[in-house]
């Protein structure tokens, strides 16, 4: 364990006992099944959102946990050494509450977050585009506002429970103002236009969904969005660095899985144990959410 790491309090210890135990019981037997029928488990999210694990690191009063972000990776971590598809589906699902619980007006709140939280909402993260991966500010997804409604036409690649998500966090361009002229939606998934692309053949996490969204003029009323116009890009990110602990956790995992593969020898390179399948979900964890080399120049910019 880090130095750095929290020593964890008593009710937190609970927790994370409690969540090793609900991932014995109900996710290490599935994990196998699922991954080679590429079954995504919807289930499971409202699970984990009725035992209260959805939730951990937004404050009570809005129906989360009240939990320490090291609380919650903690718990992460617990579910993904078991099912990484499912650890990054949290992980995503926490990424797309954040805006609405931190630039969402009090009724934003009071509507959707209870249900977000508890796991009968399924959110997703739609900030990434086919050419603007690591620069978002290049992004072309444009919503333009008539009337009460603002009509969104575009498409975001790389989202996580794209087609299977109930609502979507959607960044797009409102004006030209390069990274202020982007504005942050809630989309429901029922709305007219807004269609998944065929999912991605990834070389890992097979249950978890991956497809680009289509946006063909997807008409959303100005009271889904978050923040003011102009807003989006800084509540985009501001959730990424929530969630930027880990570098040196996720190196260390990758070269693990290796390790493991090489230890075993010819039979690691067979499906007959499961560490070929941690050695190829352990390098998306080096590229979502920024790839490591973006994620140091991020970092780098708030040293001094």
């Amino acid at each position: 364990m880090p130095a750095d790491r929290l020593m964890p309090t008593p009710e937190s210890a609970d927790l994370i006992a409690l969540t090793r135990e609900l991932v014995d019981d109900k996710l290490r037997p599935r994990v196998d099944e699922a991954e080679r029928t590429a079954t995504f488990p919807r289930d499971v999210f409202a699970l984990l959102g009725r035992a209260g694990l959805l939730g951990l690191p937004y404050p009570e009063e809005l129906g989360g946990g009240g939990q320490p972000y090291e609380v919650y990776l903690q718990v992460v971590e617990e579910i993904a050494s078991a099912w990484a598809a499912v650890g990054v589906g949290v992980s995503v699902h926490a990424l797309s509450c954040f805006g609405l619980a931190e630039a969402g007006t009090d009724e934003q709140r009071q509507r959707w977050l209870p249900d977000l939280l508890g796991g009968d909402l399924l959110g997703a993260y739609c900030l990434s585009e086919a050419h603007a991966g690591s620069d978002p500010a290049a992004m072309r997804t444009k919503a333009v506002r008539q009337g009460d409604d603002y009509v969104i036409t575009g498409a975001k690649a790389w989202t996580t429970h794209g087609g299977q998500a109930d609502f979507y966090k959607v960044m797009a361009r409102t004006s030209d103002e390069k990274g202020r002229g982007i504005s942050c939606f809630l989309v429901p998934a029922d709305a007219e236009g807004l269609t998944a692309d065929v999912p991605e053949q990834k070389m890992g996490l097979m249950s978890s969904t991956t497809a680009t969204m289509l946006f063909d003029g997807v008409r959303v009323p100005a009271e889904r969005r978050l923040g003011a116009e102009g807003q989006g890009l800084a509540i985009a990110l501001a959730g990424l660095d929530a969630g930027e602990e880990g570098l040196d956790a996720e190196h260390e995992q990758a070269a693990a899985a290796l390790d493991e593969v090489e230890e075993l020898g010819g039979a690691g390179y067979t499906k007959d144990f499961p560490v070929e399948r941690y050695m190829r979900e352990t390098k998306v964890m080096q590229i979502f959410e920024g790839t490591n080399q973006i994620q140091r120049l991020v970092i780098s910019r708030h040293l001094k």
